[in-house]
Formats: structure tokens, sequence, C-alpha cells
């Protein structure tokens, strides 16, 4: 009889150190595919701020200006923050161009006679590509898509600044460039008596990324 109980209290023992080591490897195995899982990168939308720098005169004094509302028609989220931004397509309203002119008169005239010279007035659009380790943007502007190439500056692993350098003339934009230097004509004369509005522009975004 006593033999019996010892049996009994026996496999008692081994049942319950078999799902013991069973409940641990539940455990383990559960610990194990929570640390698997990555924490992605997603575009904090309303943090974005898009700016350029035009240039008048031929001495090239620079005017800047921002656009104070971007919108995101396209959003991915990536295990970097490069990733996350590759294939976001944006749309930039004009009429929410600001250039801090004191005087007031600086954006109607740029609303007026450079924008309103364009096709499709309303939005400049883009979408962000990466490939490798470039970065750049396409952008539609005056009916036309053309590529900029962007140079990128970390802040951290969450921002992100990028500029780069447009010339209108790739848009076909040339039209809007000589009307916007005849509205302005002797506000964009130097000192050499040469009115001038550059074709060039340079642009600049700095996004904010979050987990």
């Amino acid at each position: 009889m006593k033999k019996i109980a010892f049996t009994f209290a026996s496999a008692l023992l081994i049942v319950f150190a078999s799902c013991k080591d069973a409940k641990k490897g539940e455990e383990s195995k559960s610990v194990e595919s929570t640390g698997d899982a990555t924490e992605m990168f997603n575009l904090v939308q309303d943090s974005t701020k898009v700016s350029f720098t035009a240039y008048k005169t031929t001495e090239k004094l620079p005017v800047g200006g921002t656009f104070k509302k971007i919108n995101f028609t396209k959003t991915t989220s990536g295990a970097t923050a490069m990733e996350a931004l590759n294939g976001t397509e944006f749309s930039i309203p004009v009429s929410s161009l600001f250039t801090n002119d004191p005087t007031g008169t600086r954006d109607p005239k740029l609303l007026e006679f450079f924008f309103g010279v364009l096709k499709d007035t309303e939005l400049i659009s883009g979408v962000f590509k990466v490939e490798g380790n470039k970065s750049s943007i396409d952008v539609t502007l005056n009916g036309e898509t053309q590529n900029i190439l962007l140079t990128s500056e970390m802040n951290g692993e969450d921002r992100i600044t990028f500029t780069g350098t447009m010339d209108l003339e790739n848009w076909n934009a040339l039209d809007a460039v000589a009307s916007i230097n005849k509205a302005c004509e002797i506000l964009h004369t130097g000192k050499d008596g040469i009115s001038k509005t550059w074709s060039e522009v340079a642009v600049k975004a700095e996004v904010l990324l979050a987990k």
C-alpha cells in the first residue's frame, strides 16, 4: 500500500513539473514574440515645415518665404525614418504662401503674377522618394513633373531637414518668372541698374517622425 501511495505521489510530481516547464516555455515564447515586434516610424503631419528662398537682382539677394499649409494624401510607416517617408504624397495650397513682408504687397503679387500665370495654379504636389542612401521629390508644378535631388540632415533619429534646389526652367515656368520680374521691376533692380529675378529657387523641408 505504501508502495502504491509513493508511486502515485511521484506521478503527480512528474506531471506538475512537466506542466510547470511547459508553462515556462510558453512564457518564454511570449516574451520572445514581444521582443521581435519593431516599433514603426510615422510622419507627424502637423509638424512639417516647408520653406523656400528665391533670388532677385544680379547680386542674387535672397527673398524667403514659407507655405503655412501642407496636405498629405498618402503616408506610410517604416522601420526607419527614411523608410517611413518613402512614397509619401503631398500637396501644398499656394494660397498658404507667407513671406512675412511688412508692406503686405509681396504675397498678393506672387499669387497673381507668378502662380497666377502657371497652369493648375491652386496646388503644388509631390512624392517623396528614397533609393538607397539618396532622397528626392518628384514635384508637379505648371503641369510638369520634375525631380529635385535632396540633401538630408538628421537631428536624432526622428527629425530630418531636407534641402534642394529647383530651376523653374525645368517646369517650363520662365514666363511666370518674367511676369513677376516685370511686376516687381523696380524692387528687383540692383546697383547696376538691371532688373532680374532668378529662375533658381532653394527649397527646404523639416519633418518630424514618431514611433
